[in-house]
């Protein structure tokens, strides 16, 4: 990437404005893996800052498992629904920085656009919209003066998103593109149920999977299902709530993001029973028989 060669000392253009159209407060939201020890974030912070002084800025979490894109996009996923149309989202998991992967922007239907790395992290995002529109960022007015090869949210993301804010056009951001789309963001339809996955591990140790309440059915059916993990004996039924049953008990539950966890109540289920992102868990009738994941 050849950056202009002009740009003031914050690393904004000379003479475009630092003022939002419309004088509206753009929210800006930060995901990524950067932890809380190291500077990263507040880096992108400033970089934001500096061009659109007036940004309102969320920080949903920076201690997704690193290199975790599964985890991340799911995060994502999981607060869309709770910000107001034309929030910038900026999710930035990123174990290929620098190489030949794009960097995507993301305007979603309901008027928010997603920034982020083309490697499946903005997958659940767009899988929750019925129509999108993706660009690759290729504007070099609209990154900082100098893109390190190594930390693309500072010097890309974070200033495509104080662009956006300030009313940039999108469709100035670069050509239009077909994202990657990971297939994890789907459980596998069987015979007798669903063979899914582990997507995330909450703060709780929770395992949040990619089964979701729509691909179960009614919340009254929910108790005919069984769920099973490699080398556990099976779950009879999906509970209504942790409380449902005792204190150390493995328990199945429909969670707060519609996707179903396996949990320990009061428990920490990931460390409890070895299970992590990846792991395979399925969902069958209580009447069906998933023996074959112990082969």
């Amino acid at each position: 990437m050849t950056p202009p060669p002009t740009s003031s000392a914050d690393g904004t253009r000379p003479g475009r404005s630092t003022v939002p159209e419309g004088g509206h407060t753009p929210i800006i939201t930060l995901l990524t893996d950067f932890g809380l020890v190291d500077g990263y974030v507040a880096s992108m912070k400033g970089v934001i800052l500096s061009r659109c002084p007036g940004a309102c800025i969320v920080d949903v979490t920076h201690q997704v498992a690193p290199f975790d894109i599964r985890s991340g996009s799911y995060v994502l996923k999981s607060i869309l629904g709770a910000f107001p149309p034309g929030t910038i989202h900026v999710a930035v998991v990123d174990p290929g920085v620098g190489t030949s992967r794009k960097a995507l922007a993301a305007r979603l239907a309901c008027g928010s656009i997603v920034l982020g790395p083309d490697n499946g992290l903005l997958s659940w995002a767009l899988a929750m919209e019925a129509r999108w529109e993706a660009r690759s960022l290729e504007n070099p007015e609209t990154w900082r003066p100098t893109v390190s090869h190594t930390f693309h949210g500072r010097d890309l993301f974070a200033p495509v998103a104080a662009h956006l804010a300030l009313g940039f056009p999108f469709e100035g951001l670069g050509p239009s593109c077909s994202p990657v789309l990971a297939s994890w963001v789907r459980a596998e339809r069987r015979d007798d149920g669903l063979l899914g996955q582990v997507v995330h591990v909450d703060h709780f140790g929770n395992l949040v999977t990619n089964v979701t309440e729509a691909d179960l059915g009614r919340k009254e059916g929910l108790a005919a299902w069984a769920v099973k993990l490699p080398g556990m004996a099976s779950l009879p039924g999906i509970a209504r709530t942790y409380g449902d049953v005792p204190p150390g008990a493995t328990v199945a539950i429909m969670g707060s993001s519609g996707h179903l966890e396996i949990a320990v109540h009061q428990g920490n289920a990931a460390r409890i029973l070895s299970a992590g992102t990846g792991t395979e868990v399925a969902v069958f009738s209580g009447r069906a028989d998933a023996g074959s994941m112990d082969d």
